[in-house]
């Protein structure tokens, strides 16, 4: 089993950059394609990005292309999520999610975290 645990989030302001991390433990890490999603409020959950097991292949949703990248380091089992100029509709839930299959784009992930809320401020 391999527990997943999102930090990073809060309430930040329109324009602002932060960085989610997602932790992982009880696996081994760099056997998993890692991904992000998120869920604003009335909404259903949507794909935000995706990363291959090495780091070297990246799939990013068409919505936050050119401000969102993801990336991982496998020596501390980290996934991280960097957000650039973000927008108060980028308010959400930020979820990661761990399979062993790569790009998974749809909601089938095996593992999934608890979550962290980011709201952004206009």
């Amino acid at each position: 089993q391999v527990q997943l645990l999102e930090s990073g989030g809060g309430l930040v302001q329109a324009g602002g950059s932060p960085r989610l991390s997602c932790a992982a433990s009880g696996g081994t890490f760099s056997r998993y394609a890692m991904g992000w999603f998120r869920q604003a409020p009335g909404k259903e959950r949507e794909f935000v990005a995706a990363i291959n097991w090495n780091g070297i292949s990246t799939y990013i949703s068409d919505s936050v292309k050119g401000r969102f990248t993801i990336s991982r380091t496998n020596a501390v089992n980290t996934v991280y999520l960097q957000m650039n100029s973000l927008k108060p509709e980028d308010t959400a839930v930020y979820y990661c999610a761990a399979d062993r299959q790569y790009p998974v784009v749809t909601g089938t992930y095996s593992y999934w975290g608890q979550g962290t809320q980011v709201t952004v401020s206009s």
